[in-house]
């Protein structure tokens, strides 16, 4: 009875992973498109932080655009994204330059480079992954498993 139980349970869990991997995949070349923006700003943007200039908060727009693809894909998966990264998204986005954000930079720049940060490196892993594999691991990678845990599936 048990291992019958632990059998569909897993039956079930490599079912919503094989859903969220279709769903990644379906959303490729969406994905896609954003990765070189994204690599071209991740090179300029932290340039941006270090140098003080206001050009720093040109990463929410792409921050922006990769989290709404993130959300399509909980949509088309009945899923929804990890709190924590939602968080992280509200927290660095949403911001418009003002001259007094320069008395107090890292506080006003900082969550948006974070938020920044942790939408590429999931749409990294979500085009790696999504190219990679023909089907849900039963062995996690960690950019796989980091995948799950965004869309509470770990």
């Amino acid at each position: 009875m048990f291992n019958q139980s632990l059998s569909d349970h897993l039956k079930r869990k490599f079912q919503r992973d094989q859903i969220l991997l279709s769903a990644i995949r379906a959303n490729l070349p969406q994905l896609e498109s954003l990765l070189v923006p994204f690599q071209a700003m991740y090179e300029d943007g932290i340039y941006r932080f270090y140098h003080q200039s206001f050009k720093v908060y040109q990463l929410q727009g792409y921050t922006s655009k990769a989290a709404e693809i993130f959300k399509l894909i909980a949509k088309d998966t009945n899923n929804k994204l990890c709190e924590w990264f939602e968080e992280i998204v509200a927290a660095g986005t949403g911001f418009v330059w003002e001259p007094e954000h320069n008395q107090s930079w890292t506080v006003h720049t900082r969550p948006i480079v974070e938020a920044f940060l942790h939408a590429r490196y999931f749409l990294e892993m979500m085009t790696k992954y999504g190219r990679e594999l023909d089907a849900a691991p039963t062995m996690l990678p960690t950019g796989w498993a980091a995948i799950l845990e965004l869309y509470d599936q770990r």
